[in-house]
């Protein structure tokens, strides 16, 4: 049976307590891009240690420069082609490697962690494809999560003085106001987190892309890096998202919030929708890929509303109402111009 990794694993590691078996588990898990918004917490906790052990003052942790500063004290300085490499690479291999050098530098290190700087155990849930979830929060929050997503949240959330949650994506929240205004933050790797007294509004994190969508009350989207973007307080009926390719540019403009939280019910809605972002949409709903065959049609724009338990029907609407022809094979969905194929 595999070796689990829980914080205290993580602990017992930097310690050097942990068993060889244990040790191997910890560095797969940190390997694992799927565990990158677990280790980023984490990470934000040694983080903090690390100002006060080692003298780095940054009032918000930036993990690259934390790594490229540990790795200049141990020696480790890459060089400028291995710098360019690594600024390529995926954001969670960043995320692995820094909390790769985190751990030498601890496990080196005289650092005495005591009882308190234990964390409380998380609660993880996931959704399969094609299912949501409704999740009671201890605090009495109510999150909706959309298919092939997770959300993490501490065992003592209802008690916390910040409740925070993690989110890798998509979800529908609606957080219930404390009466002493406890903070509600919904935590991201996209570079940013979502704050909030009160409200609903949801949040995307999937293909190195992020959004935030206001349905009501207000929400303050919070940038760890204050050179990317100003912080932003929506409005409902607003947008905000970004690109991880393209850090600066931040999209915040007013929407039809009907087609970004419509899934919850059980339902796509497509309000002008690209072919493309439909492909996209089935294939973070249904776990398949979509190929679409001809590049000009990701440019058609598409309109209705579908529902999502029946993919074959949904397909036969697409193909009848919007011009389209669908092949489903196996795991794999083909779009192509109807006018092309009769022509043939």
């Amino acid at each position: 049976m595999p070796t689990p990794v829980d914080f205290e694993a993580y602990l017992r590691y930097l310690r050097r307590e942990s068993s060889p078996a244990e040790t191997r588990a910890v560095l797969a898990w940190l390997a694992q891009p799927t565990n990158a918004l677990l280790a980023q917490h984490w990470m934000e906790r040694y983080a903090h240690l690390l100002e006060h052990e080692q003298g780095l003052t940054q009032d918000t942790p930036d993990f690259d420069d934390m790594q490229a500063a540990l790795l200049q004290q141990l020696g480790l300085a890459p060089t400028h082609t291995e710098a360019e490499e690594s600024k390529r690479s995926p954001s969670w291999r960043r995320w692995a490697a820094a909390a790769a050098v985190l751990i030498g530098v601890a496990a080196g290190g005289s650092w005495l962690w005591q009882t308190q700087h234990a964390m409380p155990p998380l609660t993880q849930l996931t959704t399969p494809y094609g299912q949501t979830r409704v999740v009671q929060l201890p605090d009495g929050s109510t999150v909706t999560l959309n298919s092939h997503s997770t959300l993490r949240y501490a065992a003592d959330l209802g008690q916390a003085s910040e409740r925070e949650v993690w989110l890798d994506g998509e979800a529908y929240f609606a957080v219930k106001h404390t009466p002493d205004h406890r903070r509600f933050v919904v935590r991201t790797t996209a570079g940013f987190k979502v704050e909030v007294l009160g409200t609903k509004f949801t949040v995307y994190r999937r293909h190195e892309q992020a959004r935030v969508v206001l349905l009501s009350g207000k929400v303050k989207v919070d940038f760890t890096d204050s050179t990317r973007s100003q912080d932003v307080v929506l409005k409902p009926g607003e947008l905000v998202e970004t690109w991880d390719a393209q850090p600066r540019h931040v999209l915040h403009k007013a929407v039809n919030t009907a087609p970004y939280a419509a899934w919850k019910d059980d339902k796509l809605v497509f309000d002008g929708t690209t072919v493309a972002e439909v492909a996209t949409r089935l294939s973070d709903t249904y776990g398949v890929a979509v190929v679409v065959e001809n590049p000009t049609l990701n440019q058609r724009k598409i309109s209705g509303t579908f529902s999502v338990g029946d993919l074959e029907a949904l397909l036969q609407l697409l193909e009848k109402s919007f011009q389209l022809t669908v092949r489903h094979e196996q795991n794999r969905i083909i779009l192509s111009d109807h006018s092309s194929h009769q022509s043939l």
